[in-house]
């Protein structure tokens, strides 16, 4: 029937719950009911007209579902797939791992109804037979004499099958492979066939257990997808030496669970734990494969909440300048390590500088020096966001780096910068961001939180200060204030009036005939929730204000000018920033009050700022 569910589907699938391989897998098309979004996975309902089925969509179809290929109450043809037992349930759930689209959504659920119909029921044998030793016994049953066999058992079959054969051979011919994007804590079975795309060192942990080791690898499949997996103790010991970078290996019998979003390094749900149990095999005599590089690109301006952050991103472009090598010297090792700068900017107008290390340095590094004047574009995998500068990015030991790879970003990024980017101003990143990672300074999307927060934490900074980010207005700067000290040119410290003529600054010990006056004022902001009184110094008050210090004074002290001194002031009224703040404790008349100072303060970027928000109402959905 066009354009309908198979009838009986369901029924087909549950009688081969793990086909061996595609030839196997029964030609099915099945309704979709119930769709609806679990995470980064959709939940449906697979209907064939008469049963129904709970199924699910892994996240590699995601995106059919996004872009309106997998509709509800559409039709599908199920490729490929995997039944999985519902934890305490009798029930079965169907993972669909590869589909095609058959029609979009129908009018309503396809019903089908079944007719009982009574039948004969004729046997037939499957080959005439014709042996004059058969016995008719008049019934039209044919009764053959006993005949001489070996009996063997489907184990020994098996067994003399596969006796020479290696042990990564015969799990080949015994098990089917499971791609990595559907495993799920809830299956008891599976193999995986997987490279070792990176290994880390034996350590060794000490905690109230007492002491052990630990040693883990990031797993990589044919279709790119990638799993850590963590072994302890025995297992470490037993595994460490089997496993080598770069080798191919078939893994089962490890045990899954939820990864911690803290200390996961790879784009995986879950993570994986072999145990001395863990069955590891090195492929041999098969084709091997190199894993598809699967990137998710972070645009260049939305680095700033990854400051920091345990999380590795992936970025992707243009080349605009390339450094010679340069020789650092390691604080921890006193070794010297080759590094390498690359400037690269992308679509969002802005730039960011990529450190490459060691052999990324020397290798790719220099092939990215003879044709930096190219502009080639680079998407690189695994980088670190550090706060050099405000925000910069590193290559670890696990880092890649493509030269004008051949995907769709790439062709995008070509075309905007041929077309328009190579002829405008690029920005750094950096600008609007804090300049160090002293007293705190991070990302100005790093630690958003609103004031009410704030106020309504009456202990924050108790102990040590806290850094935290708003986006908030000036909305009020007191003009009768003492809003500027006289500075010492050299140090920045207050200074006094010297005997006679001059000033002296007790920090130099020096007299000096001239000073700079530096801000020291409060401002009031405002945001959503509340308002509050901030303390800023010179930087970012010139920054608030508009002006330096002695060009307000300027203002102030002319006669008859007051009103461009109040209007000064008046300007800066009610533009909204981006604020990097610390919070801590201060006593006065033996009251602890909080005490907020701003430590940096940056114009509102509003494209980058929207870009933020959908990604914490995105975050919020997810939770």
């Amino acid at each position: 029937m066009a354009n309908a569910p198979t009838p009986g589907g369901i029924s087909k699938i549950l009688a081969n719950p793990s086909p061996d391989s595609a030839s196997d897998v029964p030609q099915v098309v099945l309704q979709v009911l119930d769709l609806k979004a679990t995470g980064n996975r959709y939940m449906f309902t697979a209907a064939d007209g008469d049963m129904k089925l709970k199924s699910i969509l892994p996240s590699n179809l995601t995106s059919e579902v996004i872009s309106g290929n997998i509709q509800n109450l559409g039709l599908i043809r199920v490729l490929d797939y995997s039944l999985n037992d519902i934890p305490n349930k009798p029930e079965k759930y169907l993972i669909v791992t590869k589909c095609e689209v058959v029609s979009s959504a129908l009018e309503k659920e396809v019903k089908f109804e079944v007719k009982k119909e009574e039948a004969d029921i004729v046997l037939k044998p499957k080959q005439e037979l014709d042996d004059k030793s058969a016995v008719n016994t008049g019934s039209g049953i044919l009764l053959k004499p006993k005949q001489e066999l070996v009996a063997k058992s489907a184990a020994q079959i098996v067994h003399e099958q596969s006796t020479n054969m290696a042990p990564s051979a015969r799990m080949s011919m015994t098990r089917r492979v499971h791609p990595l994007v559907y495993l799920n804590p809830y299956q008891g079975d599976w193999t995986i066939k997987v490279r070792v795309t990176d290994k880390g060192n034996l350590r060794t942990y000490k905690n109230a257990q007492g002491e052990g080791c630990v040693f883990n690898v990031v797993l990589t499949d044919e279709d790119g997808t990638q799993i850590q997996a963590t072994m302890f103790n025995e297992a470490a010991r037993k595994f460490y030496e089997k496993f080598s970078l770069g080798k191919v290996y078939y893994v089962s019998r490890g045990t899954l669970k939820v990864a911690n979003k803290k200390f996961k390094t790879v784009q995986n749900d879950y993570e994986m734990t072999l145990n001395v149990n863990s069955q590891v095999d090195e492929v041999t005599n098969e084709a091997a494969f190199v894993p598809e590089t699967k990137f998710n690109f972070v645009k260049i301006d939305m680095l700033g909440p990854h400051v920091n952050g345990r999380d590795l991103v992936d970025v992707i472009g243009v080349v605009q300048s390339v450094s010679p090598t340069m020789s650092i010297r390691r604080k921890i090792n006193n070794e010297t390590a080759p590094k390498r700068d690359v400037t690269i900017a992308d679509e969002t107008k802005k730039t960011v500088v990529v450190s490459l290390w060691n052999d990324l340095a020397t290798t790719v590094g220099q092939e990215l020096l003879d044709i930096a004047d190219q502009s080639p574009i680079i998407a690189l995998k695994y980088l670190r966001v550090g706060d050099f500068q405000g925000v910069s990015l590193s290559t670890i030991s696990r880092s890649s780096i493509l030269i004008n790879p051949d995907i769709k970003e790439a062709h995008q990024l070509r075309s905007w910068y041929d077309s328009e980017g190579k002829a405008i101003s690029m920005a750094s990143v950096s600008s609007g961001m804090s300049p160090s990672s002293k007293s705190g300074s991070r990302s100005m999307y790093t630690d958003r939180v609103s004031l009410s927060h704030i106020l309504q934490n009456k202990s924050l900074g108790e102990e040590k200060p806290m850094f935290f980010s708003i986006r908030a207005y000036v909305s009020f700067i007191k003009p009768d204030q003492t809003m500027w000290y006289r500075a010492c040119k050299t140090c920045n410290k207050k200074v006094t009036d010297a005997i006679g003529s001059g000033y002296w600054c007790e920090s130099c010990q020096k007299n000096d005939e001239e000073c700079s006056l530096r801000y020291i004022m409060v401002v009031r902001v405002s945001d959503a929730s509340c308002e509050a009184w901030l303390s800023t110094f010179n930087a970012e008050a010139e920054r608030i204000v508009g002006c330096t210090a002695e060009e307000l004074d300027g203002l102030k002290s002319q006669i008859g000018e007051e009103a461009s001194y109040q209007l000064k002031l008046k300007e800066a009224t009610w533009v909204p920033h981006l604020f990097r703040v610390s919070v801590s404790q201060n006593e006065y008349n033996n009251e602890k009050r909080q005490r907020i100072t701003v430590r940096s303060v940056a114009p509102v970027d509003f494209a980058a700022e929207s870009r933020f928000l959908l990604e914490e109402i995105a975050k919020m959905k997810a939770s």
